[in-house]
This record gives C-alpha cells, sequence and structure tokens, in this order.
C-alpha cells in the first residue's frame, strides 16, 4: 500500500455508526500537529492496510490533500466479529526518534529438530523514521538443539542508529531438546530411560 486515502471525520459521528456504514475511526497524532485528527478510512482500506502492514509499521496518509508519513501505533482488532475496529497514526518527523516495536517472524520452522520455544514475539525500539524496523526475520534452518537467540544476537539491533527499549540479553527463543522438553516437571529425563 503506498498511500492510504482518508477523510476528516465528522465530530458528531459516532464510532459505531461509523462502522456499521462501513467505515473505520481513525486518529493521526503527534507533537507537529496542533491537535489530533479524527479521520476515517473505508473498512476495504482498513482490511488491506492489515494484511500489507501492522502496528510499528510506516504509512503515508492523505487527508485532504496533505500527506502525513505515520507510524501505525495501534490497530485495534476484535476477532469476535473479525473486524477492525480503530487505528491510530503517528506523524513522524525526520531527526526525531519515535517508540514503536518489531514484530518477529520466523522461518523454516518445520526445519527444527526440536522443540522450538519463542519467548518474545515484539521487540521494543526507538529510532528516527528511516531506521524503525516493523519485522525483524530470523532463519531457523540449521539451528542446532541447545541454540538460544537473545536480542543482542540479532543483525538488526547491534545497529547504533536504534535504541532497544529492553534487557538486550533476553531470551528470543530456544531450541531445546525433544526429550527433556517431553518429560513431566518434577521428573528426571535421564531416569526415564
Amino acid at each position: 500500500m503506498d498511500l492510504i486515502k482518508a477523510e476528516m471525520r465528522s465530530p458528531s459521528a459516532k464510532a459505531k455508526q461509523l462502522r456499521r456504514s462501513g467505515i473505520i475511526p481513525c486518529v493521526i497524532s503527534g507533537a507537529e500537529l496542533k491537535e489530533s485528527l479524527s479521520i476515517q478510512i473505508d473498512q476495504n482500506t482498513a482490511r488491506q492496510l492489515k494484511r500489507a502492514k501492522r502496528s510499528g509499521s510506516k504509512a503515508d496518509l492523505q487527508v485532504d490533500g496533505t500527506v502525513y508519513h505515520t507510524l501505525i501505533k495501534n490497530l485495534e482488532y476484535s476477532s469476535l466479529n473479525d473486524s477492525i475496529v480503530h487505528i491510530s497514526f503517528q506523524v513522524l518527523s525526520a531527526g526525531k526518534k519515535v517508540n514503536s516495536v518489531a514484530d518477529i517472524l520466523l522461518l523454516n520452522k518445520d526445519k527444527v529438530q526440536g522443540v522450538l520455544e519463542q519467548l518474545q514475539m515484539k521487540i521494543p525500539h526507538a529510532a528516527e523514521p528511516e531506521y524503525l524496523l516493523d519485522t525483524v526475520t530470523i532463519d531457523l534452518a540449521g539451528l542446532p538443539v541447545g541454540t538460544a537467540v537473545t536480542i543482542g544476537d540479532l543483525p538488526a539491533f547491534q545497529s547504533d542508529k536504534i535504541e532497544l527499549q529492553t534487557d538486550p540479553d533476553s531470551i528470543v527463543l530456544r531450541i531445546r531438546d525433544r526429550k527433556r522438553a517431553d518429560a513431566r516437571p518434577g521428573t528426571d529425563p535421564e531416569a526415564a530411560e
């Protein structure tokens, strides 16, 4: 999605009524704005946005002829009726750091020989807009049993342009031996042989 077209939302419009009519209420906020902008996008555009991007992704919004370079801060989704409820955007400014999160994507899960435990799903960080990450991919192919990957091990977070907002020694994932993982808590897996 290159450019998302949005419209200003009427202050008298009720969110529930908008959603019933296929319109998703949104807001654009940021220090560069005098006040937050209440906007709306149609439901089909919101669904395309959800498929193509995620919280932490950059998105360009066009509202009344003005283009805003933004970060998707929150994409509120209801799994009860499979619908997008609300989207919050934050205006980005060149040279100013912003807080965000990067989703961790794992490749080749089927090639893991042991039991995979993913302990972190998102990594909070701050960076100037051009250095923000919305995803970090870890290829699991060839990682042996006993592997533990920390946030500090990930090349994407070794840049001095990115400020981690969590402990770099936090474990993202580990691969354990199946035998040990299958052992019941409180039992010695070696004794079971």
